[in-house]
């Protein structure tokens, strides 16, 4: 087992579903996988494996935060071979094109986070999807709701309350279409482990207009999202 994770080697399945919410992780697992599996609650942060129409697949809380989410996908990468992780998750709405409830299949994330400022020594690097999982979402969307789905830039945001908000919505200005606290990091490892990842994530409220979803609904209504991630992993292979 890892340091953060309580998996023996082979309890953890090749392609991971990635929600922040251990317990929406719990609730995934529950309502989507047969022959469920709890493979750890080390933190508390629970991880399942089970099958999906016969594929292996497991889901893994990653907490809140770019630096949460990056202790979990270098251990589900390093120590687990895992191939592919697919954060299901919420975001926040920036422009009035993009409403609750649609859903945003990430094809890159912008950041404030200093996290590949550090690593790359002031460059900015562009993290992105993996394509052939963006492809896959993309398709599986229409076959699964009448939900709006939009794909295009979101911002991964370090803090939860900004203090200069103004800069977050510059990004509006440029095309970024929500935000969120965890893809950047996600997409980064990806790369650098040679490995696929790709962000789904569900509108749970509006920055601008204020309309927001309660904790229940977040953690367990955004099915729409988890079957989108479950279509695509299986469909890119």
């Amino acid at each position: 087992m890892s340091t953060h994770i309580g998996a023996e080697p082979g309890q953890i399945a090749p392609v991971v579903l990635f929600p922040g919410d251990p317990l929406r992780a719990k609730w995934i697992a529950e309502q989507f996988l047969e022959d469920v599996e709890c493979y750890s609650e080390v933190r508390g942060m629970y991880g399942y494996t089970g099958t999906w129409q016969g594929t292996p697949i497991s889901v893994q809380g990653s907490g809140i935060g770019q630096p949460s989410l990056a202790i979990y996908v270098n251990e589900l990468f390093r120590d687990y071979d895992v191939r592919s992780i697919i954060r299901v998750g919420s975001c926040g709405a920036l422009n009035e094109k993009v409403a609750v409830r649609d859903i945003v299949i990430a094809s890159g994330a912008c950041t404030d986070s200093a996290m590949n400022r550090i690593t790359f020594e002031g460059l900015d690097y562009a993290p992105v999807a993996d394509f052939g999982l963006l492809r896959a979402a993309a398709d599986a969307a229409p076959t699964v709701s009448d939900q709006p789905v939009h794909v295009g830039l979101i911002y991964s945001c370090d803090s939860f309350y900004a203090s200069r908000p103004e800069l977050m919505m510059r990004m509006v200005e440029y095309g970024v279409l929500a935000v969120e606290m965890e893809a950047s990091a996600l997409y980064t490892l990806a790369a650098k482990h040679g490995r696929r990842a790709l962000a789904v994530c569900t509108v749970s409220d509006h920055v601008v207009t204020g309309e927001e979803t309660s904790a229940q609904e977040r953690q367990e209504t955004f099915d729409a999202m988890v079957e989108i991630a479950l279509k695509a992993a299986v469909s890119a292979g």
